[in-house]
C-alpha cells in the first residue's frame, strides 16, 4: 500500500479544530466512491471550532438539531452538509465526542483518478475540478450516504502527506459567512493552484 493510502489515525482528529485544520494540509482524501479510486492532496480547510463559533451550524443559539447531530459524534467521521440546498461539502469532525467541532475541506490538489474527476464535474476546467467544498465532492462521488462516516477506512478516507512548510502556509479568514467573518480560521496552501480563493 502506498504512503497516501495509510489512514490518519482517529486521535489525529481528536484535538483542536484550528491545530486539526492546519495539520491536515498536505495529507490526501482517498475516495473509492462509485468503484473508481480519485485522490486528492488536501490544500485547503476552515476550522469550526466549537458552539462559541457564531458561524457552526452548531453554534450554541443554534443548539442540537437532526441536522449538526453528526458534529456531536466520534472524532474523525464525517459530517456532510448541503449548501445552498445545491451541494454537498465534507466536514471532519474534531475533538472529543459530545462537543460539535469540525473541519471543512475547501480544495483538493488532483493526484489520481483525474479522468473521472473530469467526468464528474461536466467538463470543468482542470483548475476547477476541485478548487471549492461542493466541487470536491462532486469531483470523489461524496454525498450524503457517507454521513458518520469513519475516514479511516473504504470507500472514503484521509491518509498521511507530506506537511506543509510553515512559509508556505496562509493563515485568513473563512470565506462565504457572515457571523464570526474576523476570524482567521482558513488555511491554505500557498504552493498550489487548487486553492478556492487566495488572500488579497
Amino acid at each position: 500500500m502506498s504512503r497516501r493510502c495509510q489512514p490518519l489515525p482517529p486521535d489525529f482528529f481528536d484535538r483542536d479544530a484550528e491545530l486539526v485544520a492546519r495539520e491536515l494540509l498536505g495529507a490526501f482524501l482517498v475516495s473509492d466512491c462509485g468503484g473508481v479510486r480519485c485522490v486528492g492532496r488536501i490544500v485547503e480547510t476552515e476550522a469550526y471550532p466549537g458552539p462559541h463559533d457564531p458561524a457552526s451550524h452548531a453554534a450554541a443559539t443554534v443548539g442540537r438539531t437532526a441536522r449538526n447531530d453528526p458534529m456531536f459524534g466520534p472524532a474523525g467521521t464525517a459530517y456532510i452538509h448541503l449548501n445552498f440546498g445545491v451541494h454537498w461539502c465534507l466536514n471532519t469532525v474534531v475533538g472529543p465526542e459530545g462537543y460539535p467541532a469540525a473541519v471543512l475541506l475547501r480544495a483538493l490538489e488532483p493526484v489520481e483518478g483525474l479522468e473521472t474527476m473530469r467526468q464528474r464535474r461536466s467538463g470543468r476546467p482542470d483548475r476547477e475540478l476541485t478548487s471549492g467544498p461542493g466541487k470536491l465532492c462532486q469531483a470523489l462521488g461524496i454525498g450524503p450516504d457517507l454521513q458518520r462516516h469513519r475516514l479511516s477506512e473504504a470507500p472514503l478516507l484521509i491518509a498521511a502527506g507530506e506537511p506543509v512548510p510553515s512559509r508556505q502556509l496562509a493563515r485568513t479568514t473563512r470565506i462565504g459567512i457572515s457571523r464570526g467573518a474576523k476570524k482567521m480560521w482558513r488555511f491554505y496552501d500557498r504552493r498550489s493552484a487548487f486553492v478556492s480563493r487566495r488572500a488579497g
